[in-house]
Formats: structure tokens, C-alpha cells, sequence
């Protein structure tokens, strides 16, 4: 009996060896990319100080709406949230910047600006004092303070929300094993073991412990430990509604990019666009009604966020008009459609191990692959494979296009896939 019980022990330790591996790596990644968290008060010449007619191409020319003509807009802070569709609009801004030569503000040697450390302009690639962009797109934790320092005043702040408990059981399927804390939960379903004592299995200092707990609240750079009824809730969100001009919501992804379109002045074909970074279906857990109660309570302040955001978007919708809506989301379905037929091999995405080119190759949660991708037609038309390509080419592969060197997110993704 003994000896099976030291047995079960050794196999145990041996198990968490890679578990221990991973959270020692992960730190080791941070403090090597780590800058100081040091904010200063920007000063004159730290500041953007352009108009958006200077920054502007002259290659874009005016655009019609159904109301009267006017030209797009080309200076975009777009706060790119987690789990949330937040990947599809990565690729339909860099397509659009690449098209008309406008000048990015990127991570360096990672695909995040240091996440999770508050954002800071020194993070930005070969960034200099009172250098302007046109578009800041990548993951951050967002400060706004910083983020002005790099765009004209005239930028356009938009960023995208999804319904919290769903986010929070695609957070937690994506993140869980870099969260130490939950180690410890045992049995098949974890999410549900969490949901139901989610104080043991979480600590607001331990590590990664943010992707499990109001995300989004944390994404904004908020407090995202903030209890039910905290009056700082309300107080951050009001504080957002006053930073951007339009929020998205993933759930009305469709309607989402006509407001976008109509807001930027864009045209039908800036915002065509192909799912990025989607989970296949079996991999989704299914809470039941109560078990999305308790989602919902634990994740209260995101809860509150969604709630306040989702309203005004459908006032967005009126004012943009039902019909007018339903017209201009048929087209973008019918034109979506046809991309698909040109670009996409059996016109869907595959899992992940179907995937026969590596460029076109999603970033995967540790431990499996659950992210599904694309294939390339090989008889597509060769005035079409360029589009096709772009729009198929996940976050990572895009960065390196656009002259990012990813070396620390390179380095973990091979330590991930190869020893993980």
C-alpha cells in the first residue's frame, strides 16, 4: 500500500514539473521585455502635435454614403480586447493601413505592448518623443495618457465587448494553465469547479490570475478585483464612454462593422472580412443557467460594462436605421460569401492539424489545438491570392510581414509547443 502511495506521489511531482516549467518561463519572458511602469506627464514635445490632414495620404479619396459625401478616417486607436472577435478587426486595420501606406504603431520583439503592464509610448517600436501614428491596434493594457502621445487629436477610439460569462469560459479554457492557481482544481470540469468556489482557486496577486476574473475591466486598465455594487464601477465605466467614440459588440459583429464602416467613412470592401482565431465547437463548454449566474456575479464589473455599452450600441442602430441596417448587413453577408468561394479551400475554417501551410497557422492555448484557421485555394484567381492571403494570415505571421521581430513570443510559442 505504500508503495503504490509513493508511487502516485512521484507521478504527481512528475506532473508538475512542466506546470512549474511554464510559470518560471513565463516570469523569466516578463522581466526580460519589462519596462519601467514609470508614468510621466507628457510634455509639449512629447506629444503628437499633427492634424489628421497631415497625416492623411493623399491616395484616399471621399466616399459616398447614402447621406452625403466624406472623406475616411485614417487615425484609429483601436483597443484590442481578449476574446473578442478582437483578431478579426486586427486583420481588417492592418489590410487597410497596408493599403493606403499608413503608419502603424508596433509591439517590439512580442506581439503585445508588454501585456500586462500599463501601456507606456516607450513600448512602441523605435518609438521617438512627439513621433505620429496613424493607427495603435495591438493588445495593450490600455492608458490613455500614453496612447495620446502618438495620435493625432482627431483620432478615432474604438474598441470591441463580448457578453462577459461567454468571454470568461473562453478566458478560462484559453488561459487556465498559465494561471498557477488553478492547478489545484481537479476533475473534467474544471470551469464548473472554479464557478463554484472560485475564492479558492484565485488570488488577485498570483500570477496571470487577471484572465480570470473581469478581463475586460482589466484590459481598460481598470480595476477588474472591484466587488458587486462598487461604486467605482460605474465610475470606470463612465470614464470609458467619454475615451471612445464607438464600442463594438461581438455578438452583433455584422452590425458592429457597418456602424464601424459608417463612422470611419469606409467602404464595403475595407470591412470584408473572415473569421481569425475561432475555437472549434466541441472544445466550448456549455454552462447551464446557473452556472452562467454565477459567471455573470463573479465577473459583476465586466457584467456592468457589457450591460451599459450594449445599450448604447443598439442606439447607434436606430440612429443608423433598422432597414438601412439590414440592407448593408445582407450586402456584407453576399460579398463575405464570395470571398469565401474564391479564397478559402471547401469554403471553411479546418482544425488545426489540417491546416497544410504554416503561415496560415493560428497561435494555440497551451496543451492543445483548438484553434481552427484556413487553407489557400490553389486555383485561385491570381489577382485575388494577395487579398486572400492577407485576410487569412493570423496576427502573428501579419506582425512579421509588417517588420515586427518576434523573437520573445517566437521563443515561447516554440518552448510552448515543444516542451509544453
Amino acid at each position: 500500500m505504500s508503495r503504490s502511495k509513493g508511487f502516485n506521489c512521484a507521478a504527481a511531482v512528475r506532473g508538475l514539473i512542466p506546470w512549474v516549467l511554464i510559470a518560471n518561463i513565463m516570469l523569466v519572458l516578463y522581466y526580460l521585455t519589462a519596462t519601467s511602469p514609470v508614468i510621466i506627464s507628457p510634455t509639449q514635445e512629447e506629444m503628437c502635435r499633427l492634424s489628421m490632414e497631415q497625416t492623411s495620404p493623399n491616395v484616399l479619396t471621399e466616399v459616398s454614403n447614402s447621406k452625403q459625401k466624406c472623406s475616411p478616417k485614417v487615425n484609429i486607436m483601436f483597443m484590442k480586447t481578449h476574446k473578442t472577435a478582437s483578431s478579426t478587426i486586427l486583420n481588417i486595420l492592418f489590410r487597410f493601413g497596408e493599403k493606403h501606406q499608413l503608419k502603424f504603431a508596433l509591439p517590439d520583439r512580442r506581439n503585445d505592448f508588454c501585456y500586462p503592464q500599463p501601456f507606456l509610448s516607450s513600448q512602441v517600436k523605435d518609438y521617438r518623443p512627439g513621433e505620429c501614428f496613424n493607427i495603435v491596434c495591438n493588445h495593450m493594457r490600455f492608458n490613455y495618457e500614453e496612447v495620446t502621445k502618438l495620435l493625432p487629436s482627431d483620432a478615432v477610439y474604438i474598441t470591441i465587448l463580448r457578453d462577459p460569462v461567454d468571454l470568461f469560459e473562453s478566458a478560462f479554457h484559453y488561459y487556465h494553465r498559465a494561471v498557477p492557481f488553478t492547478w489545484r482544481i481537479r476533475g473534467e470540469n474544471k470551469l464548473s469547479e472554479f464557478l463554484n468556489n472560485p475564492k479558492a482557486f484565485y488570488s488577485p496577486e498570483a500570477l496571470n490570475s487577471f484572465y480570470l476574473k473581469n478581463l475586460l475591466f482589466f484590459d481598460f486598465g481598470l480595476d477588474n478585483n472591484l466587488e458587486v455594487n462598487d461604486p467605482y464601477v460605474m465610475e470606470g465605466i463612465r470614464y470609458l464612454s467619454k475615451r471612445f467614440q464607438l464600442v463594438l459588440i461581438a455578438e452583433y459583429f455584422e452590425e458592429s462593422l457597418i456602424l464601424l464602416k459608417d463612422l470611419l467613412c469606409w467602404s464595403m470592401e475595407d470591412i470584408l472580412y473572415f473569421k481569425l482565431n475561432a475555437r472549434r465547437t466541441s472544445s466550448v463548454s456549455r454552462l447551464d443557467p446557473e452556472m452562467r449566474t454565477k459567471a455573470s456575479q463573479w465577473n459583476w464589473a465586466d457584467w456592468k460594462l457589457y450591460e451599459h455599452f450594449n445599450v448604447t450600441f443598439w442606439e447607434r442602430v436606430e440612429a443608423y436605421g433598422r432597414q438601412r441596417m439590414e440592407q448593408e448587413v445582407n450586402e456584407l453577408r453576399r460579398r463575405n460569401a464570395e470571398m469565401s468561394a474564391n479564397c478559402i479551400e471547401g469554403g471553411n475554417a479546418v482544425e488545426a492539424q489540417k491546416i497544410k501551410d504554416t503561415h496560415f497557422q493560428p497561435w494555440q492555448p497551451i496543451g492543445e489545438k483548438s484553434i481552427m484557421g484556413y487553407n489557400l485555394r490553389k486555383d485561385i484567381d491570381p489577382k485575388s491570392s494577395t487579398i486572400c492571403a492577407k485576410m487569412l494570415t493570423p496576427e502573428i505571421q501579419y506582425l512579421s510581414e509588417l517588420g515586427v521581430n518576434l523573437w520573445v513570443t517566437r521563443l515561447w510559442g516554440w518552448l510552448k509547443d515543444s516542451i509544453l
